[in-house]
């Protein structure tokens, strides 16, 4: 209790007192070894999607945007930063991604699956972290040099790219999610963030830090999507949403904390389901409308 007490208020500190300096990001991006994207709630995310495995569930070959995307978020306490992630890992990884990173000084906040009876399994690494960003950012590096996660970034093409249309109805998706959603690595992508002002460790926790429910729908064949994701829950919904996506006939495959001192408390539900498109988007929405959303 102590330890929370002298955490929060440090965090009452930083972000009562004007930021001397923020973060030199290409500097940390030199250090993480590829580039960020700063986020309009200002927050500066890395994304490590794991296009080196082969990942098959049901059938279906999972692309990285559906459920295989290790991803780090940076959030600016004026020169100082906190750290939330959570990377994609195979068994044999964990041990020694783990080890480096606790002797760099970084939590494990949380180890599980979001997937069931996928070839090869993987695991999934939450993990939080507090100091200098370019130390940090050092250190997520090694750790992740341990494993076979691609850590360099592809060259940009020179002409922009144009997402290339899914073979369900996008626009349809649209209508009955009540939000408009977006392409990425072939994968239709919604995030719902919560209404609450959300805090991990006293310190705000905002959606891109991985506090939104993720939706993604991945196209399979004749207008049907494998669906992935999680719906991040207080204590009192996550039984009327369980409720409803089974219902629905969608698989719940996890329901676990990926923080450790979260206000609210936050549950995550996984899910997953290979089925018509617009069908699974009617059960995912009668659960999204058991929950406090932020207004659109």
């Amino acid at each position: 209790m102590h330890s929370r007490l002298l955490i929060a208020g440090l965090a009452f500190v930083l972000f009562s007192t004007p930021a001397t300096a923020a973060p030199d990001w290409s500097k940390v991006d030199q250090a993480m070894g590829r580039g960020g994207t700063a986020q309009p709630d200002g927050v500066y995310r890395y994304s490590f999607p794991r296009s080196d495995l082969k990942v098959i569930l049901d059938k279906v070959i999972l692309k990285p945007a559906l459920a295989l995307g290790s991803w780090a978020a940076f959030q600016p306490m004026g020169d100082q930063v906190m750290v939330m992630g959570d990377l994609v890992l195979t068994h044999e990884e964990v041990e020694p991604v783990m080890r480096r990173l606790l002797a760099s000084g970084f939590t494990v906040t949380a180890l599980h699956n979001h997937l069931l009876h996928s070839t090869p399994a993987t695991m999934y690494m939450h993990i939080g972290a507090h100091g200098d960003p370019i130390k940090l950012a050092q250190s997520l590096h090694d750790a992740l040099a341990l494993s076979r996660t691609p850590l360099v970034t592809a060259p940009s093409p020179k002409a922009p790219m144009v997402a290339a249309p899914l073979s369900f109805n996008t626009a349809a998706l649209d209508d009955i999610m009540r939000a408009k959603g977006k392409i990425n690595g072939g994968v239709y992508q919604f995030s719902f963030p919560r209404q609450e002002a959300l805090t991990a460790e006293g310190m705000p926790a905002p959606a891109t830090m991985g506090t939104a429910t993720a939706i993604n729908f991945q196209p399979t064949e004749g207008g049907k999507a494998a669906i992935s994701g999680d719906f991040v829950l207080t204590a009192s919904e996550v039984d009327p949403v369980m409720r409803t996506l089974v219902s629905n006939g969608i698989e719940i495959t996890a329901l676990h904390n990926h923080m450790l001192d979260d206000q609210p408390r936050l549950f995550f539900m996984h899910f997953w389901s290979d089925k018509d498109a617009q069908l699974l988007a009617r059960g995912l929405r009668a659960a999204l409308d058991k929950m406090n959303l932020a207004k659109p």
